[in-house]
């Protein structure tokens, strides 16, 4: 009968790094991509995150083959009072039950080094780098805030063609 207990006890153990994954929720919606004005290399993409899972989790990198370089970054008021740009260092925290906006003016996803900027209507690639959740990867629409409604969910949730940004699968 100890044999059976041991059984049952490796199972237990050897299941319950999985029973997480489950939980794992995070969804990405009115995400929109504005390219810099004028000839600027730049870019940047705004969305909203929500953890819907119950584990908090931290958006910690991005990546996209529009630019050469995609980061995380934020504004911060300078001594002088000017807003000034720079990267997040550490990520962006995600805690469980709740959303981060991703606003022009606060935290965003910077592109830098584009080659042919995206036109209007046009639809970027991005995927987000969660520390728990992995990679989930969008597809963005490059245009102003009211265009942008995108929506995608972990793990290749896809929610038809309704004005949404559309998850690539990642997992195998």
């Amino acid at each position: 009968m100890s044999f059976r207990l041991n059984i049952a006890a490796v199972l237990a153990v050897a299941l319950t790094p999985f029973a997480g994954l489950s939980e794992e929720t995070i969804s990405v919606t009115d995400a929109f991509f504005r390219a810099a004005p004028g000839p600027s290399p730049t870019g940047a993409a705004f969305m909203t995150l929500t953890n819907g899972g119950t584990t908090d989790d931290r958006l910690i990198g991005a990546e996209s083959d529009l630019a050469a370089k995609v980061e995380l970054h934020t504004h911060e008021a300078g001594a002088d009072g000017v807003m000034k740009m720079r990267p997040i260092e550490g990520g962006i925290p995600l805690p469980a039950g709740e959303s981060h906006e991703l606003a022009r003016g606060a935290d965003h996803v910077m592109f830098m080094g584009i080659g042919e900027k995206p036109a209007e209507g046009e639809m970027v690639t991005l995927t987000l780098i969660f520390e728990r959740a992995g990679e989930i990867t969008i597809e963005v629409p490059v245009g102003e805030a009211a265009m942008g409604h995108g929506m995608a969910h972990n793990h290749g949730a896809d929610h038809g063609d309704h004005g949404e940004a559309h998850m690539k699968d990642h997992s195998n």
